[in-house]
């Protein structure tokens, strides 16, 4: 297959740099990215041949793909082009399938969802246009009710700049993995889920005007993702506003909205800084987050099972990637805050409380909605385990969200948190 060119330009180019430069140094960002399947239907069979223990010596590996047809494979990831921050999560997912394949798989990397765009992609990966994909099934509630009510009751988790995320995407994956009826869900679908929810990176409010009183959220027009922020922010006193992404920035300097309610990383990029330079968050729980999910469609289930492995095993690898994008990101786009002037403040108790009450009433009626009535439960469950395992592993805070450029060690090596996720995650679902 021809590689598409890449599309799109890179905004603010300094501080994309840096940006850039974060999540270069962990190249593996994405690496899980989506793991999946063949360009076409290979000669070998589904699933057919013998495959390699997980964590096998190399020789191993090449020893079960010897014999084994050389397949192509198209890859989408989720960045705009070549020069986005994101783009590492494409380029290293290429060169770590082809390396560990021993270049038995050829990586095709399609950038700026040129082939589908995240409400067509699913469908691309069902009928094999695409191979690999990261997707968001929360654009589409209707067809993944189950995804949708995770991706709320990922709001009953409390939040921290730095092993609050870890939590949030390791508790997330446990939980996903967990539900029968979500990877069915999927299933009906003809796709395949390497990762079936991945928790990304948490919410803030970024405003024109600081939010300081729970009286500052009286009437402020806020720009939401989802149905679920809406009722959040609706509770809060403030009005939601549907709007797509990349309007964000006019909107605000317009002043038709006063606050975007996104992640730090993409308002870095945009620039979104210039026009609203005050951040702030809460810590008790969360606004619910946007997951993603990374999938494989109709071909990664024809190809032979050390095939199937090479590709799922490369997911040991996404959440390492994640973290430091995002929370290496957010200590970036903290430092541009504060270098814009803004501020950085922790939302009032009475927010709070407030917050987590509808917070908690929210998730369980979309679990009970869902036909999962313990998915707040679940998820809280899930969330202590992984708070205690974070803990024991070596990570923890040393901050808050308004010092994150200030402590964070952006050299900080999150694979021992990856390896530890795949391991008492992963493996039960590897194929053979």
């Amino acid at each position: 297959m021809t590689r598409l060119p890449a599309s799109g330009s890179s905004p603010r180019p300094a501080l994309t740099r840096r940006l850039l430069a974060t999540a270069a140094a962990s190249a593996a960002v994405m690496l899980a990215g989506c793991a999946g399947s063949a360009g076409g239907p290979s000669t070998n069979g589904a699933g057919a041949g013998s495959g390699f223990d997980y964590g096998a010596a190399q020789a191993d590996v090449d020893a079960a793909l010897a014999d084994l047809d050389p397949v192509t494979i198209t890859y989408q990831p989720t960045a705009a082009s070549e020069k986005s921050v994101m783009a590492p999560g494409g380029t290293v997912l290429a060169e770590e399938i082809e390396k560990r394949s021993g270049g038995k798989i050829s990586v095709d990397i399609v950038w700026g969802q040129a082939i589908a765009g995240y409400t067509e992609v699913h469908d691309a990966l069902a009928d094999g246009r695409v191979d690999l994909a990261f997707t968001l099934p929360a654009y589409d509630p209707a067809e993944f009710p189950v995804f949708d009510a995770m991706s709320t009751s990922l709001a009953v988790l409390p939040t921290s700049p730095y092993a609050g995320e870890l939590v949030a995407n390791a508790a997330g994956a446990e939980v996903a993995w967990g539900s029968d009826a979500l990877v069915e869900e999927f299933e009906a679908q003809g796709l395949s889920p390497l990762i079936p929810l991945i928790a990304s990176g948490g919410y803030y409010t970024i405003c024109t005007d600081p939010l300081e009183t729970a009286e500052d959220f009286d009437g402020r027009q806020i720009r939401i993702g989802s149905s679920a922020q809406s009722e959040q922010i609706q509770n809060l006193g403030a009005t939601p506003v549907s709007l797509p992404f990349p309007e964000t920035y006019e909107a605000l300097q317009r002043n038709t909205i006063d606050c975007d309610l996104g992640q730090l990383i993409p308002a870095a990029e945009s620039g979104m800084f210039d026009v609203a330079k005050h951040i702030a968050y809460p810590t008790e729980h969360s606004f619910s987050r946007s997951p993603g999910a990374y999938m494989a469609g109709k071909t990664y289930r024809e190809l032979p099972l050390a095939y199937q492995q090479v590709i799922y095993d490369a997911m040991i690898a996404a959440f390492d990637g994640q973290m430091q994008v995002s929370v290496g990101g957010n200590a970036v786009a903290v430092g541009a805050v504060k270098h814009a002037g803004g501020t950085i403040t922790e939302f009032p108790s009475e927010v709070q409380k407030e917050l987590g009450e509808q917070t908690q009433q929210m998730s369980r009626e979309a679990g009970e909605q869902a036909g999962q009535d313990s998915l707040a439960d679940d998820m809280a469950a899930a969330g202590e385990k992984w708070s205690t395992r974070i803990e024991e592993l070596g990570f923890t805070d040393g901050g808050g969200v308004e010092d994150l450029d200030e402590w964070y060690d952006d050299g900080t090596d999150y694979r021992k948190f990856g390896t530890a996720v795949f391991e008492e995650v992963f493996t039960e679902h590897r194929p053979g």
